[in-house]
């Protein structure tokens, strides 16, 4: 039976699991090592969480989720409350640890090692294209991170790009790229790892497509758009650029049908009547997926406490059960963490990503020790600005009436 690996490498009490009854579930991490457990068949998304991130030793997990990749999608959230086994089939499971609902301001996050998590995400995000940078930004934030790992600036060690050989900064690296780096690690001199990562996050959360979940649709006249889903609201991109914006706020109710997706917006201060935005997916899947991340983003960012689960009744419900499970950000924000501030590794230069454990991370070094010291100053979250009110793919007042019963149709209203 595999072993799960405590943090120190050394094999963890074997799980007793009678014979057949465990699975294996490799979990690719955010630093890019692999770490296997052994979990019961049965075990819901929720389990297998709790025990990837016991292994990180991180308490702030509702930020945090697994996706995996099945015959339809190369990536879908594992549903915390379901049984895994009745989504990923082939063994061993494969999963990765992701951020799932990005913090409008990770300074309120309340341990290092979250904002360290958070930072191998964006990383992450930058180096695939999903969050592109102009030159500047990459520098800047490539400066933060060899901060991070390195400390201060060494005339004597660092007298050339040599040492940032082993960092990636954008997918397109160039020798100008790590000059400019350099020059920038030279101004960060005395910023601890913590502080040179929240300045990073600091920088990140400004970036145009922060915490952005895009997804491929078409509108009334079967234009490609992208619509993102953040925690400000759903957004609307064309050609790259966002042309609309739809806050929570102005939500009144999201639905699909097939694979169509609606959006009932609230009347405007000149508008006498609601009106319903309609977009087109590639099928029922994609806009399913597109209503759930609609509703867990709504529900986490939005809601002080999730909506309680429909209860079955007498007469079958129409459409799906489906809500978010698991604690709102006000709650999780609410909860406070008393414990001293864990130790670890940090390895943003990404150096070790064949590792199979976490105690590879990186050349051991003096760690900053001020348990005290969390970096949890309180800024308010950056104005967004309205969009214009033009709205993509109006449908017409017939097309518009929104029949609440409908089979395979499925609504979610935004009471509060």
């Amino acid at each position: 039976m595999p072993e799960e690996k405590t943090e120190e490498g050394s094999p963890a009490k074997k799980v007793a699991l009678p014979k057949g009854k465990a699975v294996l579930a490799r979990v690719t991490l955010l630093d890019g090592s692999l770490v296997d457990i052994s979990i019961d068949r049965k075990a819901k998304g929720e389990d297998l969480l709790e025990k990837v991130c016991d292994h990180i030793n991180l308490l702030e997990r509702d930020y945090f989720g697994l996706t995996y990749e099945d015959r339809h999608d190369p990536r879908n959230w594992v549903e915390l409350d379901k049984r895994i086994g009745k989504f990923v089939k082939n063994e061993p499971w494969k999963f990765n640890f992701e951020v799932k609902f990005y913090p409008p301001d990770p300074a309120q996050l309340q341990e290092d090692i979250t904002r360290y998590q958070l930072c191998l995400q964006i990383r992450n995000d930058i180096l695939s294209g999903k969050l592109p940078c102009s030159f500047v930004t990459y520098a800047l934030l490539g400066s933060y991170l060899v901060q991070s790992e390195l400390g201060d600036y060494d005339p004597t060690e660092h007298k050339n790009t040599d040492y940032l050989k082993e960092f990636r900064f954008a997918p397109n690296q160039s020798a100008d790229l790590e000059e400019k780096v350099m020059e920038l690690h030279r101004t960060h001199k005395g910023q601890t790892p913590a502080e040179a990562e929240l300045h990073y996050l600091e920088n990140a959360k400004k970036l145009a497509m922060y915490g952005v979940d895009l997804h491929h649709a078409k509108d009334s006249e079967g234009v490609d758009i992208m619509l993102g889903v953040c925690s400000t609201g759903l957004l609307v991109y064309r050609d790259k650029l966002r042309i609309n914006r739809f806050a929570w706020p102005k939500i009144l109710k999201i639905s699909y049908k097939r694979h169509n997706f609606y959006v009932k917006i609230r009347p405007g201060e000149f508008e006498q009547f609601e009106s319903t935005i309609g977009f087109k997916l590639a099928n029922h899947r994609a806009a399913k997926k597109l209503w759930k991340v609609c509703v867990e983003h709504h529900t986490f960012f939005r809601l002080a406490t999730p909506e309680p689960p429909n209860k079955a009744g007498l007469f079958p419900r129409l459409g799906s059960r489906f809500r978010y499970s698991g604690r709102t950000h006000f709650e999780t924000k609410k909860s406070p963490i008393e414990r001293p501030a864990p130790q670890f590794e940090r390895s943003l230069s990404g150096r070790r990503l064949t590792s199979r454990s976490m105690d590879a991370l990186g050349v051991p070094r003096t760690e900053y020790n001020d348990a005290s010291k969390r970096h949890t100053m309180s800024h308010p979250p950056d104005h967004i600005p309205e969009m214009d009110n033009n709205k993509l793919g109006k449908l017409s007042p017939a097309k518009s009436k929104i029949k609440e019963k409908v089979k395979d149709k499925v609504i979610f209203s935004f009471n509060r």
